[in-house]
């Protein structure tokens, strides 16, 4: 087991936190008590997410109006403000989504009109929450505030989220509601273990040999709550129901184990397998039926009454509330869109990608393109809006999921496995619809997980905060345990001046900035950004 954290656990004295499970009967660490300086940390990076995503937001627009997909759910938010609470799509005859995301950026042209700043506020706002997130998630996993920071300078500096922050469009808040159900449940694990520490402490852990009840786990309900609103905004929010679902009761089987229950296994089916079904499984499904509560409400609404005009009254489901009947043939007209939109029918779209070129941004897409710029002669300038990820970040994925997966299947460290779940509940569904046509804009709700991983690699790079010095046996050898960190953080902090540095230089072609032709070609990079 190797240390991780530079968190002091008592004044004046060295942390010595393990990063791989603890054997039975763990310390009692239950998260991070540098409270203070772990906010002031939190604040800086969280204000200077604020001001990447808000500056200029209003821009760029086609001539006032929405860009790329933000024409769909711009108009569709504005109809939710104008129309009763329900949207309606000409472009599709039919919503192909479902109304969260929408709702969220209804929010934002109701501060501020139908503008830019307006479809695009809640976005940002939701860019910057995740920074939020993201720095204490990794705080709380490592207990660490250092690589709590790393996790938000990294977040910061990614194009993805940077781009996806300051456009109309869904995929940044699937990314907010999976990432915070994520912390939810990396909160709702300390808390069991402080629980069953109690227990242990009181003597009660084997009373029976199912080990104690674990009583009401607010963090584990809120998840769900979060995961209904993720399900609220794309339905592929129900894979990380399904995985998010088995990582939570397998936290439970290890503390159970950790704190000597006779029989965890019997205990976790017994005592934790029910309450996670009604957490992240009843209380999602809850809160999804809950945002079509305008849909439910209105009566001209699309297929608000598809039993008695689409399909019959009676029949086997006759027993199911007809407003239910017809919201499960409204989302069957949706799945049915979705299916068919594949590149066997003839769609094609020349900035498509496939999952497999999503690790490593292989594959950009282009959300908006200028090459009559007011302020240039013509020919002279060029803007872009290009959803790229950082390529110091996202070129050194595949390395990074590797050392994640040894150190989870080797080393029994539960943190990568819990952000490799993550990660893979973002991606690895994606493969097995190949042939539908799909986008990187997909890939941002794995970008935090991304983030995350990193951070854990560049921890395990930094060492522990401090190693008690030990007699070497060489006599020439002069690397110490302090000088091994040190070449650590160095070179972490070369590797973090890289990333910012890379994104200094994309910015242009993820802002609109205007540039020349030959600026706009040295930023790409690959051929397959072309």
């Amino acid at each position: 087991m190797t240390q991780v954290t530079d968190r002091p656990t008592t004044p004046g004295a060295a942390a010595t936190i393990w990063s791989s499970p603890a054997p039975l009967r763990p310390s009692p660490d239950f998260g991070p008590v540098d409270t203070l300086r772990g906010w002031v940390v939190t604040a800086v990076l969280t204000a200077l997410a604020a001001v990447t995503r808000f500056s200029v937001l209003n821009y760029p627009t086609d001539g006032g109006t929405p860009v790329f997909d933000e024409k769909h759910y711009a108009p569709q938010a504005w109809q939710m403000l104008t129309g009763g609470g329900v949207e309606d799509n000409p472009g599709y005859g039919l919503v192909v989504h479902p109304p969260v995301g929408k709702q969220m950026i209804a929010f934002g042209e109701l501060l501020f009109g139908y503008n830019g700043w307006g479809w695009r506020f809640s976005a940002a706002l939701a860019g910057t929450v995740l920074v939020l997130l993201v720095v204490r998630i990794v705080r709380r996993m490592t207990r660490s505030t250092l690589v709590g920071a790393i996790a938000g300078i990294l977040m910061l500096a990614d194009g993805v989220l940077y781009v996806s922050s300051r456009i109309g469009m869904l995929d940044i808040f699937m990314a907010l509601f999976v990432t915070a159900a994520f912390g939810c449940l990396i909160v709702d694990r300390d808390d069991v273990r402080r629980r069953l520490a109690r227990a242990d402490a009181e003597g009660r852990i084997a009373v029976s040999r199912w080990g104690p009840r674990l009583g009401v786990r607010w963090w584990r309900f809120g998840a769900g709550v979060l995961l209904g609103l993720a399900c609220g905004t794309k339905w592929s929010g129900v894979y990380f129901i399904a995985v998010f679902g088995l990582m939570s009761v397998l936290f439970d089987l290890s503390a159970r184990r950790a704190y000597g229950v006779p029989s965890p296994w019997r205990g976790t089916a017994l005592r934790d397998i029910g309450p996670a079904l009604y957490a992240l499984v009843v209380v999602p499904f809850g809160v999804y039926l809950g945002s079509y509560a305008a849909w439910f409400a209105s009566e001209t609404a699309v297929y608000r009454h598809a039993v008695g005009n689409q399909i019959g009254t009676d029949g086997t489901w006759s027993f199911v509330p007809a407003a239910l009947r017809s919201l499960w043939y409204y989302s069957g007209e949706s799945l049915t869109f979705h299916a068919g939109l594949t590149n066997s029918a003839g769609n094609i779209h020349p900035w498509e990608s496939k999952p497999w070129t999503w690790p490593m941004g292989l594959r950009p897409m282009l959300y908006y393109y200028a090459d009559n710029v007011a302020s240039c002669e013509p020919g002279q300038c060029v803007k872009a809006v290009m959803l790229i990820g950082t390529p110091a970040i996202w070129w050194i994925s595949l390395p990074v999921l590797a050392w994640g997966i040894w150190r989870w299947a080797v080393r029994r460290d539960w943190r990568y496995g819990a952000v490799l779940a993550g990660y893979g509940a973002a991606l690895l569904p994606w493969f097995l619809t190949l042939d539908r046509q799909m986008y990187f804009f997909y890939a941002v709700p794995l970008a935090p997980f991304l983030m995350m991983a990193v951070a854990l690699v560049l921890g395990d790079i930094i060492g522990p905060a401090r190693a008690a010095p030990h007699r070497v046996a060489d006599p020439n050898a002069f690397l110490v345990p302090d000088e091994r960190r040190n070449l650590g953080l160095l070179a972490v902090c070369l590797y973090l001046g890289i990333v910012v540095a890379t994104f200094i230089w994309f910015w242009p072609i993820m802002s609109a900035m205007a540039i020349s032709p030959q600026e706009w070609q040295l930023r790409l990079w690959l051929p397959s950004w072309r």
